[in-house]
């Protein structure tokens, strides 16, 4: 007789946690804090841990694990805004460490570059967790820019090791919130925004594995993507109403948190969809449509879907890309323009636009170059910023009419990022619909670019007089 295991019943391992052993590592004051909002937003299925010199902020840490490193060195009174000692505070602990990271499939770092502890320590956890054969990320951010230079050099200096010694690099320039923000914000305000950025991303990625989809992407899926990759980009975008589809895909892949980045030149990018059971099909296609419209034709595109009921009717979508050090942006855009001089493509049109970057279409000389930046008319006056590295921007389902909404400049202090953010996207795409007219299906580069992009279509520039 045949024994049949039941493989569907509540017990079964069908309704288990995803078996990806997950570990998020806060180095430093920066990276605690936002472990606690990690913790604080709910973030499941992953271990936190903690670690730094300064006993005291270890002990108003939320994570299960907190590390007390360099005791010896620094007696626990923390690291002075000194990266060599926090440095130095890693190595001596270098075992615990160690055992802490041991058995982990992926591990993300978190940290706040700048500082001693964070700044010194996060390169060598990430080697620690490389040697123990951990998928290893680090989500960073920057200084601001009122903080002292020295911040800012001591982070430059940290995220070169950090580049050296971790798969994926995600960098959060913290001085983009400034641009967002009402100026009335305060220091601790602006700080939880920043600590707010951290948790979305970090969130972002680990959902994708310890959230079950209908289509799944799974670790291996991720590693693909992530392993060996260098700097990466994060995006999230959450849409609602009639367009949510397109609305949600071009709010991950087109958000204020980043300047000069953007998707053209990755060779890898999973794209994660979530929203309700009314989900259709065209919509799923619209998101990934509108994503490879904006990527490279010749990249490995992965994407998977998972339902949310707590979504309500929202879809929400996180893009990663990576590879941009293996042939991106730079390759395919030279190719273009050797193509036809005329043509450039979005990301450079973007980055020129908001006077982000020198104007380079492989021209032959400076005099050339100079022609070639004389048919493109600054006209831009506010800061345009490139692709961010996620935003998660919600409509507020009681937005006031056009004409009762209040300017960005009467907006509360206390507004929430995701609202700023959703302002500053809005603000960009204002006034750029097209007729009902337009054929969305059209490759007629002569169309607004404006238009091309938010219909998903080829994404580059014709600068032909005509």
């Amino acid at each position: 007789m045949i024994e049949l295991s039941v493989v569907n019943d509540e017990s079964s391992t069908l309704k288990a946690p995803s078996p990806t052993v997950i570990k998020i590592i806060g180095c430093g004051g920066g990276g605690s804090s936002a472990v606690n909002r990690m913790i604080e937003a709910g973030v499941s299925d992953v271990e936190f841990i903690v670690l730094n010199t300064d006993v005291q902020a270890l002990n108003v840490s939320k994570a299960q694990k907190r590390l007390a490193i360099g005791q010896e060195l620094t007696g626990g009174l923390g690291a002075g805004g000194e990266p060599s000692v926090g440095e130095d505070a890693a190595r001596e602990d270098a075992e615990m460490i160690t055992n802490v990271v041991k058995g982990t499939n992926m591990v993300i770092i978190t940290a706040g570059m700048g500082g001693g502890t964070g700044t010194g320590s996060a390169p060598v956890v990430a080697s620690l967790a490389r040697q123990q054969g951990a998928l290893t990320i680090a989500v960073v951010t920057t200084p601001f820019e009122f903080e002292r230079s020295k911040r800012m050099k001591n982070a430059q200096e940290g995220l070169k090791k950090l580049r050296e010694n971790v798969d994926s690099l995600i960098v959060i320039p913290n001085e983009q919130i400034m641009k967002i923000v009402d100026k009335k914000v305060n220091f601790l305000q602006a700080f939880r925004l920043a600590d707010d950025v951290l948790c979305q991303g970090v969130q972002g990625i680990s959902e994708i594995i310890t959230k079950p989809g209908i289509i799944n992407i799974d670790f291996a899926d991720l590693r693909t993507v992530l392993r060996n990759q260098g700097e990466a980009i994060l995006g999230v975008g959450v849409g609602e109403g009639e367009n949510r589809a397109v609305d949600a895909a071009q709010r991950a892949i087109s958000n204020p948190m980043l300047a000069d980045r953007h998707i053209d030149g990755a060779s890898n990018i999973l794209v994660n969809i979530v929203g309700p059971e009314n989900l259709s099909m065209m919509e799923v296609d619209e998101i990934v449509e509108n994503i490879s419209a904006s990527a490279d034709k010749d990249c490995n595109l992965i994407w998977g879907q998972r339902l949310d009921p707590d979504l309500g009717e929202k879809v929400s979508v996180t893009v990663i890309a990576t590879g941009f050090e293996k042939g991106g942006r730079d390759s395919s855009s030279g190719e273009r323009a050797a193509e036809n001089s005329n043509v450039i493509d979005y990301g450079t049109f973007e980055r020129m636009m908001a006077g982000k970057a020198p104007i380079n279409l492989n021209a032959d000389d400076e005099e050339e170059e100079k022609e070639a930046e004389e048919k493109v008319e600054m006209t831009v006056k506010h800061e345009s910023v490139g692709l961010g590295l996620f935003s998660s921007i919600e409509k507020n389902s009681e937005e006031a009419s056009p004409a009762a909404k209040p300017s960005e400049k009467e907006a509360a202090p206390n507004s929430s990022l995701s609202e700023k953010l959703r302002r500053a996207v809005e603000h960009d795409r204002s006034g750029i619909e097209p007729p009902p007219s337009f054929n969305k299906r059209s490759e007629d580069l002569k169309q607004p670019s404006v238009w091309r992009n938010l219909r998903g279509l080829s994404k580059s520039i014709d600068l032909t007089d005509n």
